[in-house]
């Protein structure tokens, strides 16, 4: 609507994970480097989590166009599915028939596709995004499909995309077996608030116009303030302050517009809920207060709160991790007495070994004294001969 107005040839901040938009800030970059090296170095599991809204389908989609050389990739974005359901669509993204399947036939023919693939040097990837939504259940049988393996490869690697919620349901007990498979662990952070004016600046200029708008600092303060480095809500308000721009034919941010904008969306309760009572959102306008000396110091209504959460959640890892510490020495005595009982059978069983050698040395030594003296033997056996044929026979 507004595009040719600025003069740019698409809109900068449509909320469709664009691979072409990528924003790499230090974190998106650094995940970008681990997944890239889980790839080449056919790594297990790779885990990457992120807030809502903070790049990870767009990180995915970027690597999924890469085209690496004799990768075969399948995705997975829809995770609301039975185990059936998620084997048909692994399956049919991989391009194998799934119509009229039963989940035995689904995995034995994942199977055979994956020892396809390996004998034509090829690497199967799966990529299921939104996997927090994969109850423990499905998380198992997915561990169990990358069961088969050779001496020295996966048959399939498997990269796991979700929320932070993700991270929570892989620390269960029971997930143990999963959580020891992930070989890459990485998390994408927010932008900060240094990044989050390049972010703007570099969707405009992609979208063909990076001086479209100006953005003032106290106005890019008040983006970043509300959306907090999400990149999803970063395009949220700058998509309606471009609308807002353009109906007033301003080529400037005003703070005002900024602020009617927020009105408008309702954006606290909107996006982070109970006024950004419990996820510390900041209201600029009550973002600053005077010491009695007249110095500006941060504050935040949130704070008390937000560091109250974070006390009790390190008193509960506390406790957690003083609730295993009695498990752990009685596997430590187990193993103690394992390694103990496996030196023992080692030693009885090298002094069996030293036995069986001397036994089959004096084997071997009986046998050559008894073939010196077969050679010895040469008369009798002639007198032998002798009798049975006559006497003659020795004259001849």
């Amino acid at each position: 609507m507004y595009e040719t107005y600025f003069n740019l040839r698409v809109k900068p901040f449509e909320l469709v994970p664009d691979p072409h938009f990528i924003f790499l800030s230090k974190s998106h970059k650094k995940a970008l480097s681990f997944l890239t090296y889980g790839i080449q170095e056919r790594s297990g599991f790779i885990l990457l989590t992120g807030e809502v809204g903070s790049g990870k389908t767009t990180l995915i989609r970027d690597l999924y166009n890469k085209h690496y050389e004799r990768v075969v990739l399948a995705k997975i974005f829809n995770t609301c599915v039975t185990s059936e359901q998620l084997l048909a669509m692994i399956n049919d993204d991989f391009g194998l028939p799934v119509q009229g399947k039963d989940k035995v036939t689904l995995i034995r023919e994942l199977n055979n596709f994956r020892v396809e693939q390996y004998a034509c040097g090829n690497q199967p990837i799966l990529i299921i995004d939104e996997a927090q939504n994969l109850g423990a259940d499905l998380l198992e049988e997915i561990r169990m499909l990358s069961n088969l393996e050779t001496d020295d490869s996966k048959l399939l690697q498997i990269i796991l995309v979700g929320q932070p919620e993700l991270r929570t349901i892989l620390a269960a007990p029971e997930m143990m077996q999963l959580r020891q498979r992930i070989s890459i662990n990485c998390h994408i952070q927010a932008l900060n608030r240094q990044e989050t004016a390049q972010y703007i600046v570099h969707r405009l200029d992609v979208a063909g116009n990076a001086n479209a708008v100006v953005f003032p600092e106290e106005t890019l303060d008040y983006i970043f303030q509300y959306s907090k480095g999400i990149p999803r809500l970063i395009n949220i308000i700058c998509d309606f302050l471009m609308l807002s721009a353009f109906a007033e034919e301003n080529c400037t941010i005003s703070i005002d517009m900024v602020r009617e904008i927020i009105g408008d969306l309702d954006f606290e309760n909107h996006y982070w809920s109970n006024a950004g009572a419990g996820n510390g959102a900041i209201n600029p306008a009550e973002s600053t207060c005077s010491s009695e000396d007249g110095h500006q110091v941060s504050a935040s209504r949130d704070t008390d709160a937000f560091l109250l959460d974070c006390s009790r959640r390190i008193e509960a890892i506390e406790k957690h991790l003083a609730s295993l510490q009695p498990a752990l020495k009685i596997h430590l005595d187990q193993m103690t007495a394992l390694q103990n009982t496996f030196r023992s059978y080692m030693d009885k069983t090298d002094a069996q070994l030293a036995e069986i050698n001397t036994r089959h040395d004096e084997t071997l030594l009986a046998g050559d004294t008894y073939a010196t003296q077969g050679v010895s033997a040469g008369p009798a056996s002639h007198g032998i001969i002798r009798r049975i044929f006559g006497s003659s026979v020795s004259g001849r």
